[in-house]
C-alpha cells in the first residue's frame, strides 16, 4: 500500500557519532527530561549569571548588577546535604529519562571539586561535592546522567573576568586577553572537564553553553571533542562547541521547520531559568503538555527547567507543574516515550506520535463530538481507544462511492466520535491500532 500518512523513520544525524545503533540510541526517543539551573545565584533569587553584565533582553526579568553585588555571598553558599534527590523523584514520576544540572555556569562558580576551580562549593565547603550528590541521586532512580557546562567563564583570572566597565555586554566581542592566558585557561577548562568526565560514572550527555564568545579554533573544538569522546564514548553533545553537534539544542521556542536528525528543545517555566520572584509568568500545566506533545510529535526532546531555591528545594508552583505532569502521564505516557513522529502535518488537527502501527493522536484541544483524521489507513484499523479512561471509540470510515462499491484500501477520512466523558481535562490521547 502507498500509505501516505505514514512518516519514515528519523534518520541517524550525521554528526551522531556517539550513536549504537541509530534510533535505537536512547536518546532518539527519550523525550523528556528535566533541567536544573542551581548555583550560588539560587539563594540571592538571581538569573544565573546574566545580571553580572548588565543583564540582557533575552531574560526580562534578570536583575542589572555590579559585579561585586552579583558575587557578594558566594563564598558562603553551602547547601544542605541531599538536595538533588528532590528533583530526580520528581523528574522520575514524570516518566523523564535524564537529566541535565549546571555544573558550572558562566560565573564561574563551580558545583564540583576540581583543582582546575579555586572558585566553587569545593572552597566553600571542602569535601563537599555537589555534582557527585547529583550524579548519585540520578542513578539511584534510574535516570541517565547529563551535566551542562558552561565553556565561557567570566570569573576566571585568564578568561579574562567580566569586569563594569564592559558593560553593556559586548557579546560576540568579548575581549581576549594575551595568548599565553589564553592557553592557560584552555589548560584549566579541560582539567575541568577531565574531572567531570572521569570521576562520576557514565555521562550520557555533555551540554555546552557560552561557546558564541569565541570561534571554534580559538576553543580548539576539535581536539576538545576528541578529548571528551576519549573519556566518554557513548556521551551526546550538544552544538553549543562551534562545529561539534550531535544533537540541535533551541531555546524556549519550537522550531519552525522540522530538524533533520536529533534535537532537544530547552523550556522554563516561565521567562527565567533561575528562581526570580519577580517573574510571575507562569506556563500551565495544559501548556507545558502541548509543547512536550509538539515535541514527541515533532521526534524531539523537551529539557524542562526547575530553579531550586538556595537550600535545593523546588520551587512550590514548579513542584505543582511537575505532578501536574506526572498525574497526566500516569495514563498516557506510551505517547510520549519511545515514539516516533506520527501523522504528516495537515492529517489531524494536533499533534501525533507512533509506536510500529499504533498511532497517538494528542488533542491539546478538547474534542467535541469528534475528530477526523485525513487521508489515513482507514481499511487497517483494528481499534480506537481514548488513552487515559480506555474507552473504546465508534468510527466511521469517509469513503468515495466507488471506494464503498469496489472495497478498495485507499486512504480514507476517519471521524473518530469521542463523548465528553472519554475526553481528558488536560489533553485527550486516542490510540488507533492499526493491523501490521
Amino acid at each position: 500500500m502507498n500509505d501516505d500518512a505514514h512518516r519514515e523513520d528519523a534518520a541517524t544525524p550525521s554528526g551522531a557519532s556517539a550513536a549504537d545503533g541509530g534510533d535505537g540510541h536512547w536518546f532518539a526517543s527519550a523525550r523528556f527530561g528535566l533541567f536544573i539551573h542551581w548555583g550560588m545565584f539560587s539563594a540571592k533569587g538571581l538569573e544565573p549569571s546574566w545580571p553580572l553584565v548588565g543583564g540582557f533582553p533575552a531574560f526580562p526579568f534578570g536583575q542589572k548588577l555590579n559585579t561585586a553585588e552579583y558575587y557578594a555571598g558566594a563564598e558562603s553558599w553551602v547547601p544542605p546535604e541531599g538536595a538533588p534527590l528532590e528533583w530526580v523523584c520528581a523528574a522520575k514520576a514524570c516518566g523523564m529519562r535524564y537529566a541535565v544540572l549546571t555544573t558550572k555556569h558562566h560565573d564561574g562558580f563551580a558545583l564540583f571539586d576540581s583543582p582546575h576551580s579555586d572558585f566553587g562549593v569545593a572552597t566553600n565547603a571542602p569535601g563537599r561535592d555537589l555534582v557527585r550528590e547529583f550524579a548519585e541521586a540520578c542513578r539511584a532512580e534510574g535516570l541517565r546522567v547529563g551535566f551542562y557546562f558552561s565553556l565561557a567563564d567570566w570569573h576566571h583570572a585568564d578568561y579574562p573576568p567580566f569586569r563594569d566597565d564592559m558593560q553593556p555586554y559586548p557579546f560576540f566581542a568579548y575581549p581576549r586577553g594575551e595568548p599565553e592566558q589564553w592557553e592557560c585557561f584552555l589548560a584549566d577548562l579541560r582539567g575541568q572537564l577531565d574531572h567531570l568526565l572521569t570521576n562520576y560514572g557514565e555521562i550520557s550527555t555533555l551540554w555546552f553553553d557560552g561557546g558564541w564568545e569565541r570561534t571554534a579554533p580559538e576553543w580548539q573544538a576539535s581536539e576538545l571533542e576528541a578529548f571528551i569522546r576519549e573519556r566518554q564514548p557513548g556521551i551526546v553533545i550538544n552544538d553549543r562547541l562551534p562545529g561539534v553537534k550531535d544533537y540541535e539544542s533551541p531555546e524556549q521556542s519550537l522550531p519552525t521547520e522540522p530538524i533533520d536528525g536529533w534535537w532537544e528543545m530547552c523550556l522554563t517555566m516561565n521567562h527565567s531559568w533561575g528562581p526570580v520572584a519577580a517573574d510571575h509568568s507562569y506556563k500551565s500545566v495544559r501548556y507545558l503538555l502541548s509543547i512536550l506533545a509538539d515535541v514527541a510529535a515533532g521526534g524531539g526532546n523537551l529539557l524542562l527547567n526547575v530553579s531550586p531555591d538556595g537550600e535545593g528545594h523546588l520551587l512550590g508552583w514548579q513542584r505543582e507543574r511537575l505532578e501536574g505532569i506526572a498525574g497526566w502521564m500516569d495514563g498516557h505516557a506510551t505517547a510520549i516515550f519511545d515514539t516516533e513522529p506520527g501523522l504528516e502535518p495537515g492529517h489531524f488537527y494536533g499533534p501525533s506520535t507512533r509506536r510500529g502501527s499504533t498511532y497517538y493522536l494528542l488533542c491539546p484541544m478538547r474534542p467535541v463530538e469528534q475528530v477526523t483524521v485525513r487521508a489515513f489507513p482507514g481499511r487497517r484499523i483494528e481499534s480506537i481507544r481514548a488513552l487515559g479512561t480506555g474507552t473504546a471509540l465508534k468510527y466511521e470510515l469517509r469513503l468515495t462511492a466507488l471506494d464503498r462499491i469496489l472495497g478498495s484500501d485507499n486512504l480514507c477520512d476517519v471521524v473518530i466520535r469521542v463523548p465528553d466523558d472519554a475526553c481528558d481535562d488536560l489533553m485527550t490521547v486516542l490510540e488507533v491500532n492499526l493491523s501490521s
